[in-house]
């Protein structure tokens, strides 16, 4: 039986070969490159005629909500340059914190030895309370801190530790005395170019939190010495160095602030409990802490901080990007590889959200926040399935979405502060606390504040001892009977349990 032999090795080399001039013919060489070009200009058109409708999507949008008074450009935001006279950082002990340069993502100092001198003004660890937390400042403590610390003066014999700390702070009088005549000054701007300078505004942010930890010290001290006049110029001084960032666009520097806030209002809090202050200072604490309307800063400042967005985006399509070389070259692999239409999107995402859910959890006029806008189904929901087109606004939202409950909770502060004075006020003209908070309206209060979270009246009731618990529903929107939630230790849960005035962790 005859078997069939494979082809001869000569036959099989010439049909590699044949191959090998085929695809090395003009001919085929001239149509391949036809075909890709063909492809590559379809492409081109693909992403050209993407480019231009997402551009159109986004200046539609843009365009829509400019017509409604809507400002989009980061310009409209950034605080415009004052007068050194008028400007309370220009003062001279702030004044290096405005000589700074950031070049390439570096700080530049101009007066080195003026930010050693303004970093300089501390109280290292010594604690000035929780009032959150219902815990008082240990002045004790704080008198043993300076009395080791040779960077104090400290007189020879020890004194009661009020007068004691009050003698190791007063290395800082002059400096006190300098930033309170400064404070009068109508301007606060520490940057004209925030999203360059935002390195060098780190700067001021650690000082500005030295500084009002000194203050506060310094207040609750004289507060337990019985100098409640200095106290309170003390106290008004504190709360001035956290109003000077309300200017700012930047989210950062308002979250910074709303910290100084808080931390002011520690000797407006230990004051009341402990019955010191007096009526005339009561009623000025009380005229001062109503002014402070953090509510109407929500809406500006995350508008700033979507021009921001904005501002950024708009450098990602013309192929500017900041930051180490490393970062600057994958931002360019990824513009390299994205159209601009892919920026647009996300910017006109960014933008839509922002619209859809930051804007309205925060109504200022009706003195409401509304958790609901902020949860995260709703901005799943809103979000929907992953796209190329919504990966920014899933990097950038869930921080957002906690901003709410920061000024949400700093407002009631300053409301359960107003209506504290008021309670104070009432005790000392009738030597009791009254039943019910109506019986303030009108002769120690105009009206009173709602609940921020439900809109209906704040929570009171007289305790056994004869003071009084004083608080909100809080985040979660339920009355959990005046508890205060934590996280560890004496750490508060903003997002759980009451927001109470005037009593300790239970």
């Amino acid at each position: 039986m005859e078997t069939s032999s494979p082809p001869p090795i000569q036959s099989r080399e010439g049909f590699v070969h044949r191959i090998f001039r085929w695809l090395f013919r003009w001919r085929t060489i001239r149509r391949a490159l036809i075909v890709f070009a063909g492809l590559f200009t379809l492409a081109a058109l693909l992403v050209t005629e993407e480019n231009w409708r997402c551009k159109r999507a986004w200046e539609k949008f843009k365009s829509e909500w400019e017509a409604k008074g809507e400002r989009f450009d980061l310009a409209s935001f950034i605080p415009k340059p004052v007068p050194v006279e008028q400007n309370f950082v220009a003062t001279p002990f702030l004044a290096p914190l405005l000589d700074f340069q950031t070049v390439k993502g570096e700080v530049r100092l101009g007066d080195s030895n003026g930010i050693a001198r303004v970093k300089s003004m501390s109280i290292g660890n010594a604690s000035t309370g929780n009032w959150k937390a219902g815990k008082f400042c240990d002045l004790g403590a704080a008198q043993k801190l300076f009395r080791s610390d040779t960077n104090f003066p400290t007189p020879s014999q020890p004194q009661d530790p009020a007068r004691d700390v009050l003698f190791a702070l007063q290395k800082y009088d002059s400096v006190l005395a300098e930033l309170r005549a400064a404070s009068q000054r109508p301007f606060a701007v520490y940057s004209t170019h925030p999203g360059d300078d935002l390195p060098g505004m780190m700067e001021h942010y650690i000082v500005l939190k030295s500084l009002t930890r000194v203050i506060v010290l310094h207040s609750l001290a004289e507060l337990e010495a019985g100098e409640n006049e200095e106290a309170l110029a003390d106290v008004k001084l504190a709360l001035h160095l956290g109003q000077s960032l309300q200017s700012e666009l930047l989210l950062m520097s308002q979250l910074v602030r709303i910290a100084l806030l808080n931390i002011s209002l520690q000797p407006v809090w230990e004051g009341l409990a402990k019955h010191r202050w007096a009526t005339a200072q009561l009623e000025e604490l009380q005229n001062l802490l109503s002014s402070f309307q953090l509510l109407e800063d929500y809406g500006s400042t995350m508008r700033g901080e979507r021009a921001f967005s904005n501002e950024l985006m708009s450098h990602y399509i013309a192929g500017r990007f900041a930051g180490t070389s490393s970062e600057q070259q994958s931002f360019k692999l990824l513009r390299f590889l994205g159209p601009r239409g892919f920026y647009y999107q996300n910017q006109l995402v960014i933008n839509r959200l922002h619209q859809q859910l930051t804007f309205p959890a925060v109504d200022a006029a009706a003195h409401r926040v509304y958790p609901e806008k902020c949860d995260t189904n709703a901005l799943a929901a809103a979000l929907g399935r992953h796209t190329p087109y919504n990966m920014f606004a899933r990097m950038l939202f869930p921080a957002f979405q906690k901003t709410a409950v920061n000024f949400a909770a700093t407002q009631t502060s300053f409301d359960q502060a107003v209506v504290a004075c008021a309670l104070e006020r009432y005790r000392l003209a009738n030597e009791k606390y009254p039943e019910t908070l109506n019986a303030l309206i009108p002769k120690f209060m105009d009206k009173l504040p709602n609940d921020v979270i439900n809109g209906q009246p704040l929570h009171y009731k007289l305790a056994n001892d004869g003071s009084f618990v004083l608080y909100s529903v809080g985040w979660n929107g339920k009355d959990d009977d005046g508890v205060v939630a934590r996280k560890k230790g004496s750490v508060v849960d903003s997002e759980q349990g009451d927001w109470v005035w005037g009593v300790p962790l239970k």
